[in-house]
């Protein structure tokens, strides 16, 4: 057998190239982050304090925050990291240590607004 017939280094180079998803998965995911975060926050003002009284009626609020705190999260995330893509970085980590928080405020803020 040769080793030409099995480069295995070049298969795995092949198999591991960087493959950039389409634009649209980005905006659909996005949609998707925004419409959970909404659905969360109408179904928690939809809750009335007097039937929290009863833990069987705790389970729906607790999802709710639960779903409602990931998507948001994860949400801003999505944001800042595009957002970051578009910028030129700064090579000093505390600088984009601290641009990356003050973008990571200012999503929430935003987020928080709606």
């Amino acid at each position: 057998m040769s080793t030409d017939a099995y480069d295995v280094e070049a298969l795995l180079r092949r198999a591991f190239t960087p493959v950039e998803p389409p634009e649209r998965l980005a905006e659909r995911f996005e949609t998707t982050l925004q419409t959970l975060t909404d659905a969360a926050v109408d179904e928690l003002e939809g809750w009335e304090l007097r039937a929290m009284k009863d833990p069987r009626n705790w389970v729906r609020p607790v999802v709710a925050s639960a779903v409602g705190a990931s998507a948001g999260t994860a949400l801003v995330v999505l944001r800042v990291r595009a957002s970051q893509k578009k910028k030129q970085q700064s090579r000093n980590p505390a600088v984009q240590a601290r641009k990356t928080a003050d973008a990571v405020a200012s999503e929430a803020r935003k987020l928080l607004r709606r």
